[in-house]
């Protein structure tokens, strides 16, 4: 983290990027295409189909070079970014695929759904690896601890599993943070190793996983939380949910630094770009709202 204080979180510019019918975005859309943006310009680079029903869920690798979407008609597609097409259809899981998440050396992938079933693939060769079981509902979120070694999974069921992916049986060990009184809808990973993970409760909890430890309890969501991420330096958490807005967090402190209201519908995701310095937030209206951030300028504007 940051040794100084985070500065406010001006709006600079605010696009609006419909037809949701320099870095690059990703966007999934119930039309079961997944759109790529340039995120300075608002250009759409490409619209890219396959997939037989709504696409849940869109995710780039660590390298930048290739990008998993998943889909309610149950497989997860590989794509190369460069080229912008399919190279591997995953198929394994027998309903909607919810989330799926690369490891950080972008050899794996994990996905779960409304199965209940976490499945973990080799990306070379598409091949599933370990199918994991435990959770008793279904699996909304899923992501990778900083080191590889573990994954931890959120449900329905309330429960979130922190599974052992250093043992090399099929039966994995696996530990459960409770502490939600709703649905898991969302988990992210700090680059130092926190899990923060949002719920139908309306609250976000950020965790030390290795103590099973509830450092944080964010509070000030009136609705689901549907979306968290932490910003690259992990001193900010951003969060969205069936709202207008999205909330800016200061992790160390656990109080709400900053509310932006310029998504014209429900906000269903958010995310930092990698330099820190633009909050991407997607919205149901189709459209999507991206602002900057992390502006130390003590005359920034608010919104």
């Amino acid at each position: 983290m940051n040794s100084g204080a985070p500065g406010p979180l001006a709006v600079g510019r605010v696009k609006f990027f419909g037809r949701h019918r320099g870095e690059r975005l990703l966007t999934a859309s119930e039309d079961g295409c997944v759109y790529g943006w340039e995120t300075q310009s608002g250009r759409l680079l490409w619209r890219l189909t396959g997939h037989a029903g709504p696409v849940k869920f869109c995710r780039f690798s660590p390298d930048g070079r290739l990008f998993a979407t998943t889909s309610h008609d149950c497989t997860i597609r590989l794509w190369d970014v460069a080229e912008a097409k399919c190279l591997s259809v995953l198929k394994g899981h027998q309903q909607s695929v919810e989330t799926v998440s690369f490891s950080p050396d972008g050899k794996q992938l994990a996905s779960g759904g409304w199965d209940r079933r976490v499945m973990l693939w080799e990306v070379q060769s598409g091949q599933m690896l370990r199918h994991l079981g435990g959770h008793r509902d279904s699996i909304q979120s899923s992501d990778f601890a900083p080191s590889s070694d573990s994954l931890a999974t959120g449900s329905w069921d309330s429960t979130i599993c922190i599974w052992d992916l250093r043992m090399g049986t099929p039966v994995t060990f696996h530990q459960e943070l409770e502490g939600h009184s709703g649905n898991i809808s969302c988990l992210c990973y700090s680059a130092s190793g926190l899990l923060a993970s949002g719920s139908w409760d309306k609250t976000i909890h950020i965790w030390k996983p290795s103590t099973r430890s509830l450092l944080v309890q964010l509070k000030g969501h009136v609705t689901w939380v549907k979306s968290i991420a932490f910003s690259p330096d992990g001193s900010q958490l951003a969060s969205a949910g069936y709202s207008h807005m999205v909330k800016v967090w200061d992790c160390n402190t656990g109080k709400c630094i900053q509310t932006l209201k310029g998504v014209l519908d429900v906000a269903h995701a958010c995310a930092f770009t990698p330099d820190g310095k633009l909050l991407v937030s997607g919205a149901a209206d189709q459209a999507r709202c991206q602002v900057h951030c992390s502006i130390k300028s003590p005359r920034a504007s608010r919104i």
